[in-house]
């Protein structure tokens, strides 16, 4: 798919500030901003560098203002939005055109009769974005000056720049700027020739004050924040030529635009080559390949150097344990990059502690934290899909003590009370003031879904779990039975959940009130898992060790089993994900916005999520064997991916029609859903 808006989007700035652009580097740094070339968020920049990959991102350079001069005529060609509300200048009005290239931002701006057209992309595995201007038409020269404004903050914070003072030093081909002492350097290259009659001014600390951050002050969070003006390039553009700019913390970077530019289209292209190997799909399937490749970087271990994880989503996330588990088959397994998700699996294994993985990484370092109950049941799942695509005893014999442990810790009780009931086989989970399921929201002391009991989703996770080792098991040779057992009990107890008097689950069993009947999405895990698996046919092109499909005894009978899709499809399911609570709840939360407690208040209250379609969408394919129809539930994410993060899929969705986008821009396991319940709709059959 061609994603491309012609100036009824460019210019008109309402549509040109929604939608957002997303380049990545691999190790977690990342460049974002709108297609109007305006800052509307804290996290917008050219360079979010990760420091201490895959975090410790910090916002380096800003933005560029650019002026061209053709035939006497200056035209700005950014925007800016100030805090006493002005626009100046407005130079989305000229820009002609916006698309895709790969993952690469292109913009097409019309002066008179030329075309100057701008990329930005970013070198994979290096905190170095390219900033590219190239002439496509023209009756003479273009004269430009590109302002290059730069900070140095952690991603999340906001500046106010006060007497703040950066070193600045000139070089050959620009401009070295050093916060303080011990940051790290931000250096501003260029490419260019003396035949493009380059040089560069450096204003002594020039600070532009009081830029306005619109979607921040949305969110109610502080909207107002101060750049430093290092450096001003000025540069002359033949027609038919090209120059870079390049911001990296590294001085020896590649400096020829061309070769870079080659080289990030080089990586797009294997991704689409990988996999066309295994799928043929419409074209907004192949954008979301593209697209997952951006959640998918870096975290080295010393004992495990080539570590990766997932980021959980652009551009506020940092990799969580429970987004990455979920995030992984759809990412890596269906796009076909087994060596990638084994290397999460054990980057991952080798964080487990008390039989848990981590929640999250915090952004300043430090120790994990294990506030979660799905994640690591998540996990069995993940490995489950890798084993069943792969076949590798290799890597299953290594993470067998890992995963026997896990097992052994929540049979006897871990942290937080998260334990087997030996009564009925079911996980119990909580204690006051702990958030552990993915509806994790809490402010201050307030968890708005505390959950604490018996979540359903955790209980069919648990099944899940030992039914795969016990699978496992015989695969290496190994008792089976205790497992099968635990799965036997489990699967016992399980029809606990269903409430005859709705037709479909409760979602919480024995908690401090009884058990929770409310109308929430977490039954439908009960449908979908794990029902689907890789296709059988990619034995033939990709892996001599693909195993048979997994298939479980269901937890529910056909009758429930319908039941629980029909009454998501009723009062949850929207065009773009199911809602978190139905609409008849006396708690439900329609819109999603304002400051953080009014945002919280509603996040899993209401609030659509992106990916919950694709665990419907397979347990409705499921039900209903009709491929046809499965597939229709997902084609609106094909319009989706037009607006809002463009080229990717949102976080979340307002619950209330017309369910606009919320959230992060680009979510992981939105996108990684998808992709696999299409590749299971369209390959593995029923």
């Amino acid at each position: 798919m061609t994603i491309a808006f012609g100036r009824e989007i460019c210019c008109n700035l309402d549509s040109a500030e929604s939608r957002e652009w997303l380049v990545t580097n691999g190790i977690g740094g990342y460049a974002s901003g709108t297609i109007a070339n305006l800052l509307t968020r804290r996290y917008h920049g050219l360079l979010v560098a990760a420091l201490k990959p895959p975090l410790g991102r910090t916002l380096m350079l800003a933005k560029l203002d650019e002026t061209a001069v053709y035939r006497d005529r200056p035209y700005p060609l950014y925007t800016n939005r100030w805090a006493d509300a002005t626009m100046e200048p407005h130079g989305y009005k000229y820009v002609e055109s916006f698309h895709l290239e790969g993952t690469t931002p292109v913009w097409r701006f019309a002066l008179a009769d030329a075309i100057l057209e701008k990329r930005i992309w970013m070198q994979q595995g290096a905190n170095t974005t390219y900033i590219q201007y190239r002439l496509h038409r023209a009756s003479q020269p273009i004269a430009l000056a590109v302002k290059a404004l730069v900070n140095y903050r952690d991603y999340h914070h906001t500046t106010s720049a006060g007497d703040w003072q950066m070193s600045l030093e000139t070089l050959e081909s620009g401009v070295c700027v050093t916060p303080f002492p011990k940051a790290a350097p931000l250096y501003l290259l260029t490419d260019a020739t003396p035949e493009a009659k380059f040089r560069v001014s450096a204003p002594l600390y020039n600070w532009h004050y009081g830029l306005d951050l619109a979607a921040e002050k949305r969110r109610g969070l502080d909207c107002c924040e101060d750049h430093l003006h290092a450096a001003t390039f000025h540069m002359t553009i033949a027609p038919g030529s090209s120059l870079t700019l390049i911001a990296s913390t590294e001085k020896n970077t590649e400096l020829n635009g061309g070769t870079a530019l080659e080289r990030r289209r080089t990586y797009d292209r294997q991704l689409l080559q990988n996999w066309s190997k295994v799928s043929e799909s419409p074209d907004w399937i192949d954008r979301l390949v593209l697209a997952a490749d951006q959640f998918i970087v870096s975290r080295p271990l010393p004992e495990e150097p080539e570590g990766k994880t997932i980021i959980a989503g652009y551009p506020w996330f940092s990799d969580w344990g429970r987004d990455t588990t979920i995030a992984l088959p759809g990412l890596t397994i269906c796009t076909g990059r087994w060596e990638i998700a084994r290397s999460i699996l054990r980057t991952f294994a080798r964080y487990v502690d008390r039989g848990m993985l981590p929640n999250r990484f915090p952004d300043a370092g430090g120790a994990p934290e294990y506030n979660t109950a799905d994640a690591t049941l998540w996990y069995f799942e993940a490995i489950r899909a890798y084993i069943d695509a792969t076949g590798d005893d290799r890597l299953l014999s290594e993470l067998w003590p890992t995963l026997r442990e896990i097992v052994d810790w929540h049979v006897r009780g871990t942290r937080y009370n998260i334990r087997v009931d030996p009564d009925d086989g079911l996980i119990y989970a909580g204690e006051k003031g702990v958030q552990l399921t993915w509806m994790d929201a809490k402010i201050g002391d307030w968890v708005v879904t505390p959950r604490i009991g018996k979540p359903i989703e955790l209980s069919a996770l648990w099944y899940n779990a030992v039914q795969a080792m016990a699978s496992f098991a015989r695969k290496l040779g190994k008792p089976h039975n205790e497992y099968q057992q635990l799965g036997d009990r489990t699967a016992a107890g399980f029809p606990r959940f269903w409430n005859a008097s709705t037709g479909y689950c409760y979602d919480v069993l024995d908690g401090p009130d009884g058990h929770d009947s409310s109308l929430r999405p977490n039954q439908i895990f009960a449908v979908s898992l794990p029902l689907d698996s890789i296709p059988p046919h990619w034995a033939n092109s990709l892996s001599a060790g693909m195993h048979k499909q997994t298939r479980y005894t269901p937890l529910l009978t056909p009758i429930q089993q319908r039941g629980v899709v029909d009454a998501c499809a009723e009062g949850l399911l929207t065009s773009v994900g199911l809602r978190s609570l139905s609409p008849q709840h006396p708690q439900y939360r329609g819109a999603y916005g304002g400051d953080q407690l009014q945002r919280d208040g509603a996040y899993h209250q209401g609030t659509v999520w992106g990916w919950l379609i694709g665990p419907f969408v397979l347990a409705h394919l499921h039900v209903y064997k009709n491929p046809a129809q499965a597939i229709e539930f997902l084609e609106p994410m094909a319009h989706h991916i037009r607006a809002c993060g463009v080229g990717s899929l949102s976080e979340i969705f307002e619950g209330d029609a017309p369910h606009s986008p919320r959230g992060c821009t680009a979510q992981a396991w939105t996108v990684a859903e998808v992709l696999r319940a299409w590749l299971a709709i369209n390959t593995v059959g029923v």
